[in-house]
């Protein structure tokens, strides 16, 4: 019987959907389409001040790999400055977790999440833009936040409070 290989995926510099969302731009290089939902990999230009609020998701793994810039991550167990060549690993079982780009350059991070899933709540929840492009963070009044909390919810993430990790 002959086995079926599967194509070599291969992805262009500019390809892929760019999202805005929390400041930031986010390009789904290669989406949970593509891997039957193994894993996704998303490419993150994060500007300083900018970054997610605490949230968890416990059904997904989480790694990130910082290209260039830096950002500071915060978990409920610690604080850790990740820096050019650093990695950081969310395990599954959703711990709470935050990263902020507290330096003055922009901060370029690589993504991989095992199972995808990520790249679904980026659609859902950001706003398509061209390549690079940065828009401001939406205010967040409380239909905005509820709104956050209900897409949120759909992907299996849960949102805390921006405060929730200063009181541990």
């Amino acid at each position: 019987m002959e086995q079926t290989k599967q194509p070599a995926i291969t992805v262009d510099p500019t390809a892929g959907d760019s999202l805005a969302m929390a400041g930031g731009n986010y390009r789904i290089i290669i989406s949970g389409q593509q891997t039957q939902g193994e894993f996704a990999v998303i490419d993150m230009l994060v500007p300083p001040g900018s970054g997610p609020g605490p949230h968890a998701h416990a059904s997904f793994q989480e790694n990130f790999y910082v290209v260039d810039g830096e950002v500071e991550v915060r978990t409920e167990t610690q604080t850790y400055v990740a820096r050019k060549g650093a990695f950081v690993n969310i395990p599954k079982g959703g711990i709470v977790h935050a990263f902020k780009n507290k330096s003055g350059q922009m901060a370029h991070l690589l993504c991989i999440v095992v199972p995808a899933g990520l790249d679904d709540f980026f659609r859902a929840a950001g706003t398509p833009v061209s390549a690079g492009t940065f828009l401001p963070p939406v205010p967040m009044d409380e239909a905005g936040i509820n709104k956050m909390k209900e897409i949120s919810e759909k992907y299996g993430q849960q949102l805390f409070p921006p405060d929730y990790l200063d009181t541990l």
